[in-house]
């Protein structure tokens, strides 16, 4: 191939290119400083006689090329399981058109367990070609950290296409969220405003459930501030990780909460000052949720009048799960006049707790029984003097009942010295954040 060009410049034009570069790169500093610039222009070169130029005639070998093979187009389809979805009908979503595909799917042994695990909401993404010849398939079972993936063999010339199926663990990406939000309604609607998802609203209630009552306490204009750990899997955020820290105010009064991992690996949650957020006793008999969230005054169910109420009531659905607030031994559980079906702990102290009105009780257990912090024990009901479904609460102290909210619990051991420095450097860069997000208008109405 001959490639025909002009070249060998005579002097004069390299010299007018070289002063040209030098005002190029004037122009260009002084408008990096000043951060202000609009056009550069730069003068053509001077005239030059024809004979200034000489032409020159170059052989050039080119290597010949073919077009890249891209293969079959590939595509990407996702689609979200439907209440009352079969698998077949999942398949016609994602457009897999292959006989032989639905055929492994549907009949194959290593695949039953995907008709058992067809659950509203979660969310199937298979690669295809243009005709709808399956490639692969991946399906998230329950759990949350494995799928299995289904993946079309390499095709022998005359046989039928075959396929594999395995479980797959995930492999997530974490990243840190920040979240702040105020509370007008209920947490859960301050949460849903703001993006946060329930299983967080959750957990920074259980944070939090040695300080404050959520069912009782809330207040509206409470605001709250989080930083937490959401894991994506291909781009998607696919669950809930650990709150890393959290401050609320309730009433006026600001909690903060700060995870700290000590050198044996246990985790847990310390205030500003390295002070065990885990206390003796939890606030609240019932673990926080959407069904349990709601607010109510006293009245008495049978006399119809205010009156001294020496307990607390927790209005829930009848099953909801009712918890020991504290480690203890089943002193009582069996039927009691008024409070119908009761459960009565013995706490170390001379400290008693006491539920009443239940449905039933948690199976198995007995009078003597040892139980943990926040095993459940029974079940909310309306046995007893009780016009509907609530839990009643007391808590006694050497068998007299008072307020177990207006009591300063023990909490847990705080950390040692050396832990202590180690924490504070940790709280610190947390709280420099948590300080940010309140102090920013973006934050507060994302």
């Amino acid at each position: 191939m001959m490639k025909r060009g002009i070249l060998n410049y005579p002097p004069e034009f390299f010299d007018h290119i070289w002063q040209q570069r030098w005002k190029l790169a004037a122009i260009t500093g002084l408008s990096t400083l000043g951060m202000v610039v609009t056009a550069i222009a730069v003068t053509p070169p001077p005239t030059l006689p024809p004979e200034a130029f000489s032409e020159v005639v170059e052989q050039l070998h080119l290597t010949a090329s073919a077009p890249l093979d891209q293969g079959d187009d590939i595509y990407l389809r996702e689609a979200r399981i439907h209440r009352g979805d079969t698998l077949g009908r999942l398949l016609a979503r994602l457009g897999i058109a292959d006989e032989a595909a639905q055929r492994f799917l549907l009949v194959a042994p290593e695949t039953q367990a995907l008709h058992r695990q067809l659950v509203p909401g979660r969310v199937v993404s298979a690669r295809t070609s243009a005709d709808g010849a399956l490639i692969s398939l991946h399906f998230p079972m329950n759990g949350g950290d494995t799928v299995t993936l289904v993946e079309r063999k390499q095709n022998v010339q005359g046989q039928a296409a075959q396929f594999t199926a395995r479980e797959q663990t995930l492999q997530y990406e974490t990243r840190q969220v920040l979240k702040s939000g105020e509370i007008r309604y209920s947490l859960f609607g301050a949460t849903d405003s703001v993006g946060i998802p329930d299983a967080i609203a959750v957990q920074m209630a259980e944070i939090f459930s040695g300080e404050i009552d959520f069912h009782r306490d809330l207040r509206q204009g409470d605001r709250f501030t989080l930083i937490y750990e959401m894991q994506d899997y291909g781009g998607r955020a696919a669950r809930t990780g650990r709150i890393l820290s959290a401050e609320f105010t309730n009433n006026g009064k600001t909690h903060q909460a700060f995870l700290y991992t000590q050198d044996d690996g246990r985790q847990s949650y310390y205030n500003a000052e390295g002070k065990s957020l885990k206390k003796a006793f939890l606030r609240s008999p019932l673990a926080f949720s959407r069904v349990t969230s709601g607010f109510s005054l006293r009245l008495h169910p049978i006399l119809k009048t205010w009156r001294a109420h020496k307990g607390v009531d927790y209005g829930a659905p009848t099953g909801t799960q009712v918890r020991a607030t504290s480690d203890g031994v089943v002193q009582f559980i069996g039927k009691q006049g008024g409070y119908g079906n009761i459960v009565i702990l013995a706490h170390a102290g001379n400290y008693q707790t006491a539920y009443a009105h239940l449905s039933r009780f948690a199976p198995g257990l007995k009078k003597g029984d040892r139980v943990s912090q926040s095993d459940t024990i029974a079940y909310v009901g309306q046995t007893g003097w009780a016009t509907g479904p609530h839990l009643h609460y007391e808590f006694r102290i050497k068998g007299t009942q008072v307020n177990p909210l207006a009591l300063n619990l023990p909490t847990a051991p705080p950390l040692d010295k050396r832990q202590q420095t180690l924490f504070a450097n940790k709280a610190q860069e947390q709280l420099a954040l948590l300080q940010l997000l309140k102090d920013s208008p973006v934050a507060r109405f994302e």
